[in-house]
C-alpha cells in the first residue's frame, strides 16, 4: 500500500500550494485535498508536477456541509446545486487528474424522508460515477461517524454496502475511514471484511482524539492486516490533526510503518 498526506489537515502552517512540496519532502508518495477549489486548477497541477506526486483524492463541492448544513448529494431540493458542483468538479479534475473524487452523502435535510434522501443520493452517485468514468477517475462515497457529524446519512460499513448495492455501478466504491469506524466502536476487521473488494480508498487517524498514529488506542497493525486479507492494495491517507505541533513533528510513525512493511518505500 502507498501512503498519502491529506493536505487539508496536514502541513496547514503553509499555503495550500506549498503543502505539496512539504509532503514530498516528508516522504509521502501522494497527496489528497478535501476541497481544493480555492486554488486554480492550473496552479495545483504545477505544484503536483513540480513535486512529482499524484493527487490521490478530492471531494466534490458540498456547499454548507462543513458548516452544519445538509450538503448537496442527498437533498432533492438542491439538485440544481449538485449538478453545478458536479460540473465544477469535472472541470477541475480534468486539469489536476485525481485518482478519485469523493461524493459526501451529507446530512438528512429537514423535511426530507430518509428513503427519499437515499434515493436522491443513489441517483447522484450513479450520475457522478458515469461522468467521471469518462475521465478514468473513480468515484467514492464514505461513511462518517454521527458523533462527528450528527445526522450524517451514512455511518457504518452496512450503510455503505447497502448504498453501493443500490448504486450498482463499477466506478463507485467505498472510502473507508479507520477513525470514523473506530469512533463508533465498530470492529475494524469485521467492517473491512464486510466491504472486501469494494474499498477504493482508506483514510486514517488515531482514535479517539483523531491525532497521529500512536496518540490513541486504534490497533493499526490489526487494521492493516485486515486490509491486506481483504485484498486491498490501494492508498492509505493520513487525515489527522497534528494539534499544537507542526506536522513534521508528528511523523515518527511514518518510517516505522515503512520498516514494518505496511507501506511501500517511495
Amino acid at each position: 500500500m502507498k501512503i498519502a498526506a491529506n493536505l487539508s489537515m496536514l502541513f496547514v502552517e503553509r499555503p495550500l500550494r506549498e503543502r505539496v512540496q512539504a509532503a514530498c519532502a516528508a516522504g509521502f508518495a501522494g497527496v489528497e485535498i478535501q476541497f481544493p477549489y480555492e486554488v486554480p486548477a492550473i496552479v495545483l497541477k504545477e505544484a503536483l508536477d513540480a513535486a512529482g506526486l499524484p493527487l490521490v483524492l478530492i471531494n466534490l463541492p458540498a456547499a454548507d456541509l462543513t458548516d452544519g448544513g445538509p450538503g448537496l448529494a442527498a437533498v432533492p431540493a438542491r439538485q440544481a446545486a449538485f449538478d453545478k458542483a458536479l460540473e465544477q468538479a469535472l472541470s477541475y479534475a480534468a486539469m489536476v487528474r485525481p485518482l478519485a473524487v469523493n461524493v459526501l452523502p451529507g446530512r438528512l435535510a429537514e423535511g426530507v424522508e430518509r428513503a427519499q434522501a437515499l434515493a436522491t443520493l443513489t441517483a447522484n452517485l450513479r450520475r457522478a460515477a458515469e461522468a467521471f468514468a469518462v475521465l478514468g477517475i473513480g468515484v467514492l462515497v464514505e461513511a462518517i461517524n454521527p458523533l462527528y457529524m450528527p445526522g450524517f446519512l451514512i455511518n457504518t460499513p452496512d450503510d455503505l454496502a447497502a448504498l453501493l448495492d443500490a448504486v450498482d455501478h463499477p466506478n463507485c466504491r467505498a472510502q473507508f475511514d479507520l477513525y470514523h469506524m473506530a469512533r463508533q466502536g465498530i470492529d475494524l476487521p469485521a467492517g473491512i471484511a464486510r466491504l472486501a473488494g469494494r474499498i477504493g480508498h482508506v483514510q486514517f487517524a488515531d482514535c479517539p482524539g483523531r491525532g497521529m498514529p500512536g496518540s490513541g488506542k486504534l490497533d493499526f497493525a490489526t487494521a492493516i492486516a485486515a486490509l491486506r486479507s481483504s485484498g486491498y492494495q490501494g492508498w492509505l491517507s493520513a487525515e489527522y490533526r497534528p494539534g499544537d505541533a507542526t506536522t513534521q513533528d508528528t511523523l515518527a510513525w511514518l518510517p516505522e510503518w515503512r520498516q514494518r512493511g505496511w507501506i511501500e518505500a517511495r
